[in-house]
């Protein structure tokens, strides 16, 4: 049987805690975007096969954590990698989930993800692949963790303590500029374990009361302005951390495009994306080509070039077709 899933980008604001002195580590905050997706097909075979080699990484992984024969993964969409859209981890569980029901079985997201390599620090990506939507995740107990996370596979997706549809009318403007990609793999890991090394605890117990008083209350109600504050605040608490690990609050070019962006009147919660350099920021639908505009004269007036983009929030998780339905 031949299977299709295709799933949105997501955009991860920050962690809620870096420091070793707090009881729980990381806790992502982000949000599921209906684009860009990334579309996955498999159909059963008796090895590993596909063009791509990541996908054939995670095939193969796919294919151990399933105990199924084989698989046969095309690539027919895919997000840009590592520039702060969560590529990996949509890539990675639509390559599982696409090669489950390939076989007619359930994917089981959550309790496959370490399998697969995700969910080791936030389970943002998981959480949005399930179902979309603004997410904050629990975290994982420091004591597990140190310096140094767990093994790969050793691990369970933190939970989801918060999770809202955000209204259909915002729009969240994404700026890709081309320049360098964000850190990944064993790179990530070791900026990772110097920030987390170094946290300064207090900016953790700020953010812990701009999630609870500011946060949350206005994802809830639906109140733009006072989500975009809140999202911009924890951005830049969280730039704090990495400061020393990414030449300042934002990474370069991120910072000159947010400090540009900050000026547009129809555009809050202005942030970079994990570690960039995408940027966003959001809006609603009458202001939305406003905002657009505004994102294309920064890019050109920090003589980037680049891609802009405005995306619905998600209010659903990867979309799966498989032997001719929708599931």
């Amino acid at each position: 049987m031949t299977a299709t899933v295709s799933a949105g980008a997501r955009l991860h604001v920050g962690f809620q805690n870096l420091s070793l002195a707090r009881r729980r580590l990381y806790g992502g905050i982000g949000v599921g975007l209906e684009e860009p997706r990334v579309t996955v097909t498999a159909e059963p075979a008796d090895g590993v096969e596909g063009d791509d080699p990541l996908g054939r990484e995670y095939a193969a992984r796919a294919v151990d954590a399933l105990d199924v024969p084989g698989v046969a993964v095309t690539i027919e969409e895919r997000l840009p990698r590592h520039v702060g859209l969560g590529s990996g981890t949509q890539l990675a569980l639509s390559v599982l989930a696409a090669t489950a029901r390939a076989h007619g079985l359930e994917p089981r997201i959550r309790d496959l993800a370490p399998a697969m390599g995700r969910g080791g620090r936030s389970g943002v990506g998981v959480a949005t692949f399930e179902e979309g939507g603004f997410v904050v995740d629990a975290g994982h107990p420091t004591n597990r963790f140190t310096t140094e996370p767990p093994a790969e596979g050793d691990w369970t997706v933190p939970p989801v303590v918060a999770r809202h549809d955000l209204p259909a009318d915002w729009r969240f403007l994404v700026a890709v500029p081309d320049a360098d990609p964000g850190r990944s793999g064993d790179d990530e890991d070791a900026s990772m374990r110097a920030v987390v090394e170094r946290a300064d605890p207090a900016v953790a117990d700020e953010i812990a009361g701009v999630v609870t008083r500011k946060l949350l209350p206005a994802a809830a109600e639906g109140r733009l302005e006072a989500f975009g504050e809140a999202i911009a605040e924890i951005g830049r608490k969280n730039g704090a951390w990495y400061a020393d690990a990414q030449g300042g609050v934002f990474r370069p070019p991120a910072g000159t495009l947010v400090e540009t962006l900050e000026d547009c009147p129809v555009l809050s919660g202005i942030g970079q994306s994990s570690w960039g350099p995408v940027v966003y920021g959001v809006t609603d639908r009458s202001h939305a080509a406003e905002a657009e505009s505004a994102a294309r004269d920064a890019l050109a007036d920090n003589g980037l070039e680049g891609r802009v983009l405005l995306a619905e929030p998600a209010t659903d998780g990867a979309r799966v077709r498989a032997g001719g339905k929708e599931q």
